[in-house]
Parts: structure tokens; sequence; C-alpha cells
């Protein structure tokens, strides 16, 4: 497992929160995913032999957020 802290903004509540982690919790590889309102920010668990960061990056831009 490779651990990687992605930035996200446009977050302005626990819906979101929800919305982001759920995205992430349902991709294959994800292990964990704990995202941070007040931080504005996602700490995500994957295997990189699954999927690449980019990928984390690519799901949470196609949920309607700004990631990097």
């Amino acid at each position: 497992m490779e651990n990687t802290l992605i930035k996200i903004g446009g977050m302005s509540c626990q819906g979101c929160v929800k919305n982001i982690t759920g995205v992430l919790t349902s991709l294959a590889g994800v292990a964990s995913a704990e995202v941070s309102l007040e931080a504005a920010e996602a700490k995500v668990a994957f295997d990189p032999a699954a999927l690449s960061r980019e990928a984390l990056l690519g799901a949470i831009e196609d949920a309607g957020f700004d990631a990097e």
C-alpha cells in the first residue's frame, strides 16, 4: 500500500466530504480514504499496482471538485 495526500478545493460541507469519501472508497485498489473539510485534503491508502495517484485525482475532479 502507498499513502498519498491530496489537496481538495470546492468542499463546503460534510455532504461534500461524504461524496468524495464514497467516490474514493469505491475505486478498486483503495484501502482507505480520510477526507477532512477543515484541512481541505484527503489522505488515501491505495495499491499503486491497481491504480495511480492520477486516477485518484481524476475521480475527485469527475465528482466536481478540484484536486492536486
